[in-house]
């Protein structure tokens, strides 16, 4: 440790001089302690007017929340709706079934209706094709009684130019004829009864193309009411599937709603124990910033009683006129024991010593609290500013 020693000089030259530099000094220094401390004062109020703003936020989350959790709400009263919805398609649906059902036990009677019909209308083709064989025979019946009748009649002529000739012939041929008349009258009535007959089983014939008509035409309407009601069936089974898939899709979206307040809940107990530990921490170096306070009163103190002493000993000196031998070191390496050795120089008795080294202690002390309360401000910030980020862009996850 190199040092530059000055020559000894008269107290009467160096004290005053000397003294009103230290004093000058000191309460230069104590101005900057001051405004550094006024500095952290605005700091400290700066952080708790961030703390409100973090308190702010962290309110209107909770309103975000409150609005996500009635959201909830209608989404789960719309569920139930959806539920009861589909109940009532599951409803339908099974009443649609059974209506098919029906049309299908009803298709089958009628196709056994159909069945029978065309079973009834192959036995009456059947009877009409034996009933226009009997008129076919008829007809034949009738043209042999009419070349009968043809020769009935030429033998009647012969019968007249007999009967002049004999009556007796023309007594038999007149009951022959009488018997043949009866039998002509019994075939023309034979033939009216067939005639008729066979004009009713037209009718009937008729009647029976109608109705088969008719019968085709029901079928065909019973046909397309089926296809209608089965392609409304699929398109109930398809809106069944929509609804269905759109419930698994309102059940994910609960789900994941779900998860995010669970983690917002987290998030927010998270930061409300960063908020306590901070707020610790704040009024632990609130109490650390009074005590500093209180030790430069105490400070302030003992130089201004330090100062008195040194007067009293001044005058005490002058009036002895004793000299006192000064040595002051120009060039000390150690930057922070400077204000302490310059106390320690100015000090002049034994009282004064310990003054001044209590004084440097508490110089060297209160910056090192002044350093550890930048960094511990610093580190402070610092995690707040990384929780409202992590935290603003979880909420916007």
């Amino acid at each position: 440790m190199n040092s530059s020693l000055l020559p000894p000089a008269s107290p009467q030259k160096l004290s005053p001089s000397f003294e009103n530099s230290t004093i000058q000094k000191q309460r230069h220094e104590l101005q900057l302690l001051i405004a550094e401390l006024k500095d952290r004062d605005k700091e400290l109020n700066d952080m708790v007017a961030v703390h409100q703003r973090q308190l702010l936020a962290w309110e209107d989350d909770r309103q975000r929340i409150l609005t996500l959790a009635e959201r909830c709400n209608l989404l789960e009263n719309e569920l139930h709706k959806r539920n009861e919805i589909i109940k009532t398609l599951t409803k339908r649906l099974k009443l649609l079934e059974s209506q098919q059902n029906d049309s299908k036990t009803t298709l089958e009677h009628t196709q056994q209706k159909f069945k029978e019909l065309s079973q009834k209308t192959t036995d009456t083709t059947l009877h009409c094709q034996v009933l226009e064989e009997k008129n076919q025979n008829l007809n034949c019946s009738v043209l042999e009684l009419s070349a009968k009748i043809g020769q009935l009649q030429a033998r009647e002529q012969e019968l007249l130019t007999m009967l002049k000739l004999k009556d007796k012939d023309i007594l038999e041929a007149t009951d022959h004829i009488t018997e043949f008349t009866s039998k002509f009258k019994q075939l023309e009535s034979a033939l009216r009864a067939a005639k008729s007959e066979e004009f009713s089983i037209n009718k009937e014939k008729q009647d029976f193309k109608l109705r088969l008509k008719e019968l085709l035409l029901e079928t065909n309407k019973l046909k397309d009411d089926l296809c209608e009601k089965m392609k409304e069936n699929n398109e109930q089974r398809e809106e069944i599937m929509q609804l269905k898939q759109e419930n698994g899709y309102l059940k994910n979206e609960l789900a994941l709603s779900v998860e995010k307040a669970n983690r917002k809940d987290q998030l927010l107990q998270f930061a409300k124990s960063k908020q306590v530990r901070t707020d610790t921490e704040l009024s632990s170096l609130r109490q650390i910033y009074v005590k500093q306070q209180r030790d430069l009163q105490f400070l302030h103190f003992n130089l201004e009683s330090s100062q008195e002493l040194r007067q009293k000993h001044e005058k005490k000196t002058h009036e002895m006129r004793k000299p006192v031998p000064a040595q002051v070191s120009c060039s000390i390496c150690w930057p922070s024991l400077d204000r302490w050795l310059l106390i320690w120089s100015l000090a002049l008795s034994s009282t004064q010593a310990l003054a001044a080294v209590q004084t440097a202690a508490v110089l060297i002390r209160q910056q090192n609290l002044q350093r550890l309360f930048a960094e511990r401000r610093y580190q402070l910030q610092k995690k707040a500013r990384l929780s409202c980020h992590s935290f603003l862009y979880d909420l916007d996850g």
